[in-house]
């Protein structure tokens, strides 16, 4: 390919200026001497172009192909309906077409969800990145194959530096059905014992004006009505426990619903207790007395009321009331009155002293059987006549004493079911054999319920504490009063802050503190999840877990200490994980819980119309109304219209690579003096002939 270039001798505005004050001199010279002047004019263009010293330049040109962009969007809603699938039809096919364009190389660029946060579908950005090393003459045209939710779509190409035609391929339906549930209203905390309200919405296209919703609370069914859509209604809930309470409120799908993953809110609700409110009641003064009142009142979440009966009513020694310090014990209030107002009831070392009626012991059943929670830290008087095993307790406690004490030292040690058991798996020191802790010195003799593992064992392997579930609420026996030595550093005492702790809480149901429960959080690693699953048993089942999407994925756990399996994975997907195993079920939010993706599910052509039009591009659906898939050919076009009703178009640049160049200059050599020469040879020869004749 031959060219003509300039390399200037001079500036090019010196060279401008000479060629004004030639102009001129040639005007005035031709005005002055007629046409003869015209060959100092030339003589004068002939050295004017020298100085721009032209040069003739061959390339060795070899085309390169034209870049197409093709964009795939492989984000959340893409996942949806049939488009997994028409997406990898379309790519399949696109690749093949491009195959026969042999002026075009296509660059396929798969984009995924938009990294850890609620950034949506970013397809733009992406594209931009993958041709920031393509010149933009290169760039033939770009097809995006997405459902048209696009989260990042700039006013023009022109700001991303593309002035290539867009053609959008829709994936998806015109006639897409979908309901999902909104959550209007949605309370993060909420008081122990008391309701809380959820305000909602069923939100649909294409149904049918009304749904029925099933609210669920830790997985238990609790509400089924049915709602007009479209319209906010009311739920309400107790907070059952403190921890974390899973509200899950679903509504039905519809026929050929576009997907069923937004039917489905979940609101974990925080569980706050006001106060715990314990009831600690001291049969008489002793030593471990004040390890208890010490315990409960170094929380400052506990509301402890403590009585302590000094004087039993069949004492009798003359002295008359008016006289005493003490005041009365308030059985009918504490009892009747306010029994439903505490967490906790303790008795410890309480000898039945007709202090309190037996009707009121059956109060007490009650209070437990209806989600209450008893502990009972057993003396010697627990052996004996006057133990509360001979009231109408005996119930619903774990063990009945034989009448035996046992008074010699030995080490509280977890048994295999103590040792899974949260309460007692891990205390400090228990990984020691016998345990790294300080001996008691005794314990009560008794047996326990057919059913019921003891959790600690003492002396002979007698059992020490042992815990039930009665109905709604829970029991726990411990036989023996001697836990104050370890918090009087006997031996270097032991863990009694652990123990009694965790015991209280167990009893008040910390979630954390099940037997049976299945957890999962996020580790802050990117999408790693991990869970959690605490049981008794000897193994745990799998855990089968949902995504956003709808994909369902087995998780095997693997043991990591007594009675705890875990595993974890990587969530391929932004959004709430739903985890089973067996009745237990558990969520985890990975990024937000209702991401952007989601929201908005309804594959859309109208969003990239403006920005793909103003390049020359189109926008258009893949399948038509009976279903059939429509992929449109693929054309090379150097003007007019880049789409039509079964094709689109691409520009080429004729865009080439430079393999080697020559260069003839024209104003150098023998040449270049000749021919100026000639010029001023004949210039002479005609103004000396000239002269000649006037003489």
């Amino acid at each position: 390919m031959l060219s003509l270039s300039f390399t200037p001798l001079l500036p090019w505005p010196v060279l401008a200026v000479l060629a004004a004050v030639a102009l001129a001199m040639a005007v005035l010279a031709v005005l002055a001497r007629g046409r003869m002047a015209l060959l100092r004019a030339l003589v004068l263009a002939l050295v004017l172009a020298a100085l721009t010293n032209p040069a003739l330049v061959r390339e060795d040109r070899e085309p390169v192909k034209d870049i197409a962009a093709v964009v795939i969007d492989r984000s959340a809603s893409q996942a949806l309906g049939d488009r997994p699938q028409v997406t990898d039809q379309v790519r399949a096919e696109l690749q093949r077409r491009f195959g026969a364009l042999t002026t075009i190389e296509p660059r396929f660029i798969d984009v995924p969800d938009a990294g850890e946060g609620d950034d949506g579908t970013k397809l733009f950005t992406a594209l931009g990145q993958a041709l920031a090393d393509v010149p933009p003459e290169r760039l033939a045209g770009v097809v995006m194959v997405t459902d048209g939710v696009v989260h990042d779509i700039p006013n023009s190409l022109a700001q991303l530096g593309i002035k290539a035609p867009l053609h959008v391929l829709v994936t998806g339906h015109a006639d897409e059905r979908d309901r999902q549930i909104k959550l209007v209203e949605a309370p993060r905390f909420g008081i122990v014992g008391k309701d809380v309200k959820i305000r909602a919405e069923v939100m649909e296209r294409g149904g049918t004006g009304h749904a029925v919703v099933v609210t669920r609370r830790d997985g238990e069914e609790i509400d089924r009505r049915d709602v007009p859509t479209g319209r906010p209604f009311d739920l309400s809930t107790r907070i059952e426990h403190g921890g974390q309470n899973v509200v899950e409120i679903e509504v039905e799908p519809l026929p050929n619903e576009l997907t069923t993953v937004n039917n489905r809110a979940v609101l974990p609700i925080e569980g706050i207790r006001e106060k715990l409110r314990v009831l600690l009641v001291s049969g008489e003064p002793h030593q471990g007395e004040r390890t208890w009142r010490n315990l409960l009142k170094s929380d400052a979440n506990v509301d402890l009321v403590h009585f302590t009966i000094l004087r039993p009513p069949e004492k009798q020694d003359g002295t008359p009331i008016s006289e005493l310090s003490l005041i009365a014990f308030p059985t009918r209030e504490l009892f009747v009155q306010k029994i439903k107002d505490f967490d906790l009831i303790i008795f410890d070392r309480y000898a039945n002293q007709s202090v309190l009626p037996q009707a009121y012991f059956d109060n007490i059943v009650r209070y437990v059987r209806e989600g209450g929670a008893l502990l009972i830290a057993a003396g010697p008087e627990y052996a004996g006549a006057a133990s509360l095993a001979r009231t109408r307790l005996a119930g619903i406690l774990p063990g009945d004493p034989d009448g035996r004490v046992v008074e010699r030292p030995y080490k509280a040690t977890p048994t295999q079911t103590g040792r899974r058991h949260p309460v007692t798996r891990s205390l400090p020191g228990s990984d020691a054999t016998p345990p790294a802790w300080g001996d008691w010195l005794r314990i009560v003799q008794a047996r326990l319920r057919p059913g019921i593992e003891p959790i600690l064992s003492g002396a002979d392997s007698l059992p020490l504490l042992a815990l039930s579930r009665e109905d709604k609420g829970r029991v726990a026996l411990l036989l023996s009063d001697h836990a104050w030595l370890w918090a009087r550093g006997y031996q270097d005492g032991g863990p009694y802050l652990d123990l009694l702790r965790r015991l209280a809480h167990w009893l008040m149901k910390e979630p954390a503190l099940e037997e049976e429960a299945l957890r999962a959080q996020t580790t802050g690693r990117g999408r790693e999840v991990r869970v959690e699953r605490q049981t008794m048993a000897d193994t745990a089942e799998p855990v089968t877990v949902t995504g956003p999407t709808g994909k369902v994925t087995t998780l095997t756990l693997k043991p990591s200490e007594p009675g705890l399996f875990t595993a974890t994975f990587e969530a391929a997907s932004l959004g709430l994980h739903t985890l089973r195993s067996g009745n237990l079920v558990a969520f985890v939010s990975v990024g937000p819980a209702n991401p952007r993706e989601l929201a908005d599910v309804f594959s859309d052509t109208e969003r990239l119309r403006p920005v793909s039009e103003a390049s020359g591009g189109s926008v258009r659906r893949l399948s038509d109304a009976s279903g059939a898939l429509q992929v449109p050919r693929l054309q090379v076009l150097r003007g007019g219209r880049l789409s039509g009703g079964d094709w689109i178009g691409f520009r080429p640049s004729d865009s080439a690579t430079i393999r080697g160049v020559e260069v003839y200059p024209l104003a150098l050599g023998l040449a270049a003096l000749a021919a100026l020469a000639a010029a001023v040879l004949a210039m002479w020869l005609v103004e000396g002939r000239r002269g000649h004749g006037r003489a």
